[in-house]
């Protein structure tokens, strides 16, 4: 009998403790690889550090982060990032709503087929992406710039183009007014299959009998829009805009890979993340980098609280 009370005692134990076992490798990793990397950067933004594991960490305060906010190429990134993530947002979600309302009414013959197509861009690699596109918008011999050529010889298309002031071809990546938008247009067309699916997933949480009671009360589209299928999606708008706000203001790849390190003509290119960037990695001023980071999460904090409170704002009126 003891032997059989002992033997329960062991397996309760174990049947209590077994979850802790399994979840502690998780726990493991984020300590290293999470929380360590998190707190250390706070610790090492009020050091001056080169970054060389035998040099000494010296206590300097707030310096810093009174620097960075004393930097004028910091005022640079950030205007320039804030530009490229709206213009670069707007499109994806309008692009975003209208095609998954496409899918959701029907239209589409081969839903399957048409989503997959929207939302292999996500998938592929941001890397080998943002090379074709630097190809595409390349001078003089890019794509556009061969399409934008050769239209020119026609005479509606030299009438568009004499109007907007266009002489093809184009310095898409060399004009520090060109830069941004030929960069938004890379990350647009990447990213609106994600919001298409992410709409259309809150396209068909809404219960259909509210348009059918839309209909027998004579409600135009644009009422059964703006009264019905907005405020339905409000929860899925708010996830969609933050997430675009968090990662519009991380963005890195896209513009390193096609107007280089340093944003390309003025820098008109030049996001915060590549300011980091340099600050660390190329002139080695680690502390700087650190308050850097922590700059840009208190940014993407209040731009995420912003939007947050402005869509709220709107259901409390709706």
């Amino acid at each position: 009998m003891a032997e059989l009370t002992i033997g329960k005692k062991v397996n309760r134990f174990f049947r209590r403790k077994a979850p802790y076992f399994f979840i502690s490798p998780f726990f493991a990793f984020f300590l290293v690889f999470g929380a360590f990397p998190i707190f250390f950067a706070l610790y090492l933004s009020f050091h001056d550090w080169n970054g060389i594991a035998t040099s000494p960490m010296v206590f300097i305060g707030g310096e810093n982060y009174w620097y960075t906010l004393t930097d004028p190429l910091f005022w640079q990134a950030l205007k320039n990032t804030i530009v490229l993530t709206i213009q670069s947002s707007i499109p994806q979600h309008v692009l975003g709503l209208f095609f998954a309302f496409v899918i959701n009414l029907g239209f589409v013959k081969y839903k399957n087929f048409f989503k997959t197509t929207l939302f292999l861009p996500y998938i592929t690699s941001t890397v080998a992406v943002s090379m074709i596109f630097a190809i595409l918008f390349g001078y003089p011999y890019g794509f556009l710039n061969y399409l934008f050529v050769s239209l020119q010889k026609l005479p509606l298309f030299q009438t568009i183009f004499n109007w907007l002031r266009l002489d093809p071809p184009l310095k898409w990546l060399g004009s520090a007014s060109l830069i941004i938008p030929s960069i938004s247009t890379q990350i647009v067309w990447r990213w609106t299959g994600w919001n298409t699916i992410l709409y259309l997933a809150g396209l068909q949480t809404i219960p259909p009998e509210l348009y059918e009671a839309a209909r027998v009360d004579g409600a135009k589209w644009y009422q059964v829009f703006f009264k019905i299928t907005l405020p339905s999606l409000r929860p899925v708008l708010q996830f969609a805009v933050t997430m675009s706000v968090i990662g519009g203001l991380q963005i890195f790849n896209e513009p390193f890979i096609m107007v280089g390190k340093n944003g390309g003509t003025g820098r008109a290119g030049y996001t915060l993340a590549m300011y980091l960037y340099q600050t660390g990695f190329e002139w080695g001023y680690f502390g700087s980098a650190a308050a850097i980071s922590y700059l840009v999460f208190v940014l993407i904090f209040i731009f995420s609280f912003i939007s947050r409170r402005l869509l709220r704002s709107e259901e409390g009126v709706s």
